[in-house]
């Protein structure tokens, strides 16, 4: 699991990417990432593949980042792991 598995995801294309990033958050993490963060990471994978690294992006409910409501993509990104999302 873990990185590989996370590229083997990636391939699947954008036709997938929300089933690929909740089978990627919720079973190639411990403990499993909340799906509630899919959206937040889709946000956060555009703003990166547009390079706008530090876009604040709102976060759902109960969940924070240095005690704030949003995060940047960056933080987003190498968080969940999602450097495979970003390659071409």
């Amino acid at each position: 699991m873990g990185a590989m598995t996370a590229r083997d995801l990636a391939e699947l294309g954008s036709d997938n990417l929300r089933q690929a990033l909740e089978w990627h958050l919720t079973s190639n993490h411990y403990p499993p990432i909340p799906s509630s963060m899919i959206d937040p990471c889709i946000e956060a994978i555009n703003a990166y593949r547009e390079e706008d690294y530090q876009k604040l992006i709102r976060l759902p409910e109960g969940v924070g980042y240095k005690g704030l409501v949003v995060a940047p993509a960056s933080a987003i990104v190498e968080a969940h792991h999602l450097e495979s999302w970003l390659e071409d």
